[in-house]
């Protein structure tokens, strides 16, 4: 027996926080600290952590990933593009196509369909920051995703968990009225063939010239006003390396730590962690 767990994908409602108490972000758990006791003196045991990052928006990041961006900004054959509400299945096609690369078939998850996809995007459409959400293509076809969201939890704090007409028209009051501080990672990926080439910091560094306002000029890489003070990133699993390390050589620190456990019926076996995964 697996938990906490949602029936559906792993991006959201999904494991107990065990570190970090602070107000949680849209759709992720929350719960009491002496949870983790309890199910631990009844025999759950830890079966992965998911690690959440944070970073200050207004702080330079490591100089490696201007020279990466550098390298490969020269290259005619890569570019970048916000995603543009105004014409969202085009972008959601690109998406889906790195999604079902990046991700179908790792860890359970499954194909992601353009209709599905498109729904998705629909219900985030009015919350949508266009600034903070980018496709990197590669002659033209879609390579890398990069979707975050305001913390929007910011502004649903006010309607006491209601969301019916009245309160759906006072959510568009706070958001135009309460500025939001904070900016959340949903998603972050590239695809296999281009992983290891520094399109991840290609990508970052494109998405910084609007978050941050930065300005390259002359190879120099100048930083600007930001849109938002902080942004953290959604959980990244323990069982995945490669993205933790992606995300720490940005200067984050670890936010908050939720946990997905497991119990075994059978108290002779072996207990055995999520293994690695490639």
């Amino acid at each position: 027996m697996d938990g906490p767990i949602n029936f559906g994908e792993r991006d959201t409602w999904w494991g107990l926080l065990v570190k970090g108490f602070e107000p949680p972000l849209y759709r992720m758990n929350y719960n009491p600290a002496y949870y983790k006791d309890l199910l631990e003196s009844y025999g759950f045991r830890p079966f992965f952590n998911q690690i959440c990052f944070s970073l200050n928006v207004g702080s330079r990041i490591q100089e490696k990933f201007y020279e990466r961006h550098a390298a490969l900004a020269k290259d005619p054959s890569y570019s970048s593009d916000n995603i543009k509400t105004n014409n969202l299945p085009k972008y959601v096609k690109d998406f889906t196509t790195v999604y079902n690369k990046a991700w179908a078939g790792h860890g359970g998850l499954k194909q992601l369909d353009e209709r599905t996809a498109l729904k998705m995007f629909q219900s985030m459409k009015a919350v949508m920051d266009e600034r903070v959400n980018w496709i990197i293509y590669y002659k033209g076809d879609p390579i890398g995703i990069w979707v975050n969201l305001p913390d929007l939890n910011q502004w649903f704090k006010y309607l006491n968990g209601k969301f019916g007409l009245l309160d759906k028209l006072k959510f568009l009051w706070y958001k135009k009225t309460k500025p939001c501080n904070k900016f959340v990672g949903l998603v972050f990926g590239i695809v296999p063939e281009f992983q290891g080439k520094g399109v991840d910091a290609y990508m970052i560094i494109e998405g910084c010239r609007l978050i941050q306002n930065l300005k390259i000029t002359n190879g120099q890489y100048e930083l600007g006003t930001p849109i938002y003070e902080n942004f953290e990133m959604q959980w990244i699993g323990d069982f995945n390396p490669k993205m933790i390390n992606v995300a720490e050589s940005l200067g984050t620190h670890r936010s908050r730590i939720l946990t997905t456990y497991r119990y075994l019926f059978d108290r002779e076996k072996k207990f055995t962690a999520h293994p690695l995964l490639s």
